[in-house]
């Protein structure tokens, strides 16, 4: 079947006992046995319960994997990934990486003995000098967040399959509607489900989505173990919004283009940071693994004191993190997503005071224009 007839049907089959065309929310912390030793798949919502068992069906066919695993957080999911790891491994990690995950890496996880590497993954002569013999993991984010730097996945497969690593990719940016890591050569996918996903700004959650028997049951010890599950109404929340993933990635294409477009003529924008752009440095590697370019852009207006002004000064756009939702919401990195990584290293990375993030949602695209131009004649 097609993507959009996946996202609608995949884990989400009427109800059996009363045909429900949308399944229940199965909102209790434990479930009765039918005897001693004998239970009807479930017996305590920490381990399973069916929301989130209907939620994984869908997360799998929807990547391609041979499992998945849905989590509290896009945290929880990429933390149980590095748990995959043992005292003493290193990993390559994209340097423009998330703020959280390069928080979570360099004053977390390092304690228990793992060692990272932030690398420019565009670069696979950068990857390889990176590669020590302790070396187990390749953690790509592409486009990264909020360089919008692609990596070639498929360049990187091939390098990770010959030094026998795991590759993993963070696909929350472009979903498996526009990219498709696994069909690339990836291991792992991993997904803040709180993004696209989800799409209506009103959920949490993440996804680790794999290809090994191994690694799933590893994941799944984690899962259960560490507890950082999630909860029934957010499942629901998670798979209603996939059901219209393929529309409104459509439209945040479109939009996307559209005031990428806008701000590349406009005088006072520097530099506009989106791969679908001809003058991106990784436009044909775009244009070669994904099949869009979505809505997730950044764009310098030179200095803190303007970005202040723009961001305070748009009426529509709505200031905040987080990304992915049906509006669009404008942030200012370097002071929220990414304050947790050191001033010199946003500056070596390309995340400057005068950075602003847009995660365009699927409203008219002239309106937001609009919105734009006049922040942008007031500063």
């Amino acid at each position: 079947m097609g993507f959009a007839t996946d996202a609608i049907h995949v884990g989400q089959e009427p109800e059996h006992a009363t045909g429900a065309i949308v399944a229940p929310i199965y909102q209790t912390s434990t479930y009765v046995q039918e005897e001693f030793g004998k239970t009807k798949g479930y017996d305590y919502a920490r381990t399973a319960h069916p929301n989130r068992r209907a939620l994984e069906r869908t997360m799998t066919r929807l990547e391609g994997g041979s499992a998945a695993f849905v989590f509290s957080s896009g945290m929880a999911a990429i933390d149980a990934v590095f748990r995959l790891l043992r005292p003493g491994d290193h990993a390559i990690v994209s340097e423009a990486v998330y703020g959280g995950v390069f928080r979570l890496s360099t004053q977390l996880l390092v304690q228990f003995g793992l060692e990272f590497s932030f690398i420019d993954t565009s670069s696979l002569d950068a990857i390889r000098e990176a590669v020590k013999p302790n070396t187990k993991m390749i953690y790509v984010e592409t486009p990264t967040n909020p360089t919008m730097i692609v990596s070639d996945i498929a360049a990187i497969a091939e390098l990770a399959r010959g030094g026998k690593l795991t590759l993993v990719v963070d696909n929350t940016f472009l979903s498996p509607y526009f990219q498709r890591p696994i069909e690339l050569g990836a291991h792992i996918v991993v997904h803040s489900m709180t993004k696209y996903l989800n799409g209506h700004s009103d959920a949490v959650g993440g996804a680790v989505v794999l290809t090994r028997p191994e690694d799933a049951d590893r994941i799944y010890f984690v899962q259960k173990s560490a507890g950082a599950v999630l909860a029934p109404m957010d499942c629901f929340l998670i798979s209603r919004g996939i059901k219209t993933l393929a529309v409104r990635m459509a439209q945040h294409d479109a939009n996307g283009m559209a005031l990428a477009r806008f701000l590349e003529d406009h005088p006072k924008v520097q530099r506009v940071l989106y791969p679908g752009l001809a003058g991106h440095p990784q436009h044909e590697v775009a244009r070669r693994q994904q099949t869009g370019f979505g809505g997730m852009l950044s764009f310098d207006v030179s200095t803190l004191d303007t970005a202040r002004a723009l961001l305070n000064g748009v009426k529509l756009c709505s200031l905040a993190e987080s990304l992915g939702g049906v509006e669009t919401l404008i942030s200012h990195p370097a002071t929220m997503t990414h304050a947790s990584i050191p001033p010199g290293v946003r500056k070596r990375i390309g995340i400057t005071d005068g950075l602003v993030r847009l995660s365009v949602g699927i409203e008219d695209a002239e309106d937001l224009v609009e919105d734009l131009n006049q922040a942008l004649a007031a500063i």
